[in-house]
């Protein structure tokens, strides 16, 4: 189901798959953004154990609390297997970064009733609006 991205940003707790210590990364920008829009974020990337000095987990099932939105930004295949292991856990919102959406990711939230964002990027969508 497509997701309302104003009802996404109002949710406080978020895992970011794919969040990198790399700062030219996606992942690193992301989590950081939200951290310092002050989200309860956390860092899920097996390849990885902690994101200046925050844990990072191996996978959303080794996170200490379930968070009420998964960020992805890892390739198509890793993110359909995150997919189904957010909904394994019964998570109801995935936010898919441009360029981590498959058919097959989106069918499969779809079947399981999660609401999804996906064709927008979270660095603009949560940057308060200058004015």
């Amino acid at each position: 189901m497509k997701g309302d991205l104003a009802d996404f940003l109002q949710k406080k707790r978020w895992a970011v798959v794919g969040a990198s210590r790399d700062p030219q990364k996606y992942g690193h920008r992301i989590y950081f953004q939200l951290k310092e829009l002050g989200y309860e974020v956390y860092a899920v990337n097996p390849n990885c154990q902690k994101i200046d000095g925050d844990p990072c987990y191996p996978s959303l099932s080794a996170l200490p609390v379930l968070p009420e939105v998964v960020n992805i930004v890892v390739p198509p295949q890793v993110a359909e297997r995150v997919v189904e292991e957010a909904i394994r856990l019964g998570i109801k919102r995935i936010w898919l970064q441009p360029g981590t959406e498959s058919s097959a990711a989106l069918e499969a939230a779809e079947k399981a009733g999660i609401w999804v964002v996906y064709g927008q990027c979270v660095l603009l969508a949560s940057k308060p609006e200058e004015g």
